[in-house]
């Protein structure tokens, strides 16, 4: 299988904001992709780049040696690897489901341990970078799970992003998902902070960021996210929704290890506000509009 073998049969369940673009690089990368979605548009546009269609993920995993799933959460990752139709029942002998959703680290320890039962290994490998990155193919991709089976799908992987680590152990690259969106949230709160900050100074918000990006403050949260604050443009790349969902998995990892993690605990709540408002579908940097809110400033 692979480069000592015949060529890899890919299959991709999940063809969403994240999946279809991914599932995209890999068409044009000449592998023979399987794929499935709810939506039928991006399956179809899919189709007409040269994937073939499957019903159901049972059958992505009977026609595919390593099989990427991209989904909202833990609930559609189980159904759609261990429920009715699913792909654990149908899996190849030595076949790899690589999981590149957000989900808690002790849900992808469950998964693999249940595929263990079956001929085929899980991967747990969420990824950062966001849609750009997804686009560009230029993803980091957090691995937990056996090195042989990373090994066995590097062909598929170098094809979407430029870092692929091996974190540890089933659950390890969920873990170092956590930890990055606890840097990234946090940073696009401290963001929107040093912005507020400013207006309420009397300053211009936009020299302090410019002046900002010159120095150790400068990162790409303060680049990206703070011009979207400053235009009020927050039309979604990551969704107030997923990085809700994120944000659980941060603080509820946090509490099972016992490590208190209070710098992060505004920002939680933060997108909890957002969520309970209605704006779950605004971009994450509309945390701007809590900080600013707080501070009695402007209100949407």
């Amino acid at each position: 299988m692979g480069a000592s073998g015949p060529p890899l049969e890919v299959g991709f369940v999940g063809l969403g904001t994240m999946g279809r673009p991914m599932a995209t690089h890999l068409v044009q990368a000449s592998f023979r992709l399987t794929v499935h979605s709810r939506s039928p548009d991006p399956v179809e546009a899919l189709v007409k780049l040269g994937a073939s269609r499957a019903a159901s993920p049972a059958e992505v995993a009977a026609r595919s040696d390593v099989i990427l799933l991209s989904l909202p959460g833990l609930e559609e990752v189980e159904e759609v690897v261990l429920g009715r139709a699913g792909l654990a029942a149908s899996l190849r002998p030595k076949a790899v489901i690589v999981d590149m959703s957000t989900i808690p680290p002790n849900g992808a320890r469950r998964m693999a341990e249940a595929i263990r039962e079956t001929p085929g290994t899980f991967l747990d490998a969420p990824v950062s970078g966001g849609e750009r990155g997804a686009r560009e193919a230029t993803l980091s991709i957090m691995v937990g799970g056996p090195v042989d089976a990373l090994e066995r799908v590097r062909p598929v992987l170098t094809n979407l992003g430029t870092t692929i680590v091996h974190c540890g152990d089933s659950g390890a690259g969920q873990i170092a998902k956590a930890c990055n969106q606890l840097v990234v949230l946090s940073n696009i709160y401290t963001v929107a902070e040093a912005l507020v900050l400013a207006a309420a100074a009397g300053v211009d918000p936009a020299r302090i960021r410019q002046a900002l990006l010159g120095g150790f403050a400068n990162s790409r949260v303060l680049d990206v996210h703070g011009q979207r604050m400053l235009d009020r443009d927050f039309q979604p790349g990551g969704t107030v929704k997923q990085n809700d969902r994120d944000a659980s998995i941060v603080m509820v990892t946090a509490k099972e290890l016992g490590v208190p993690i209070p710098a992060f605990e505004p920002v939680s709540e933060a997108l909890r506000q957002l969520v309970e408002e209605g704006k779950d579908g605004l971009d994450h940097s509309a945390l701007f509009l809590t900080v600013e809110r707080a501070a009695g400033a402007r209100r949407d």
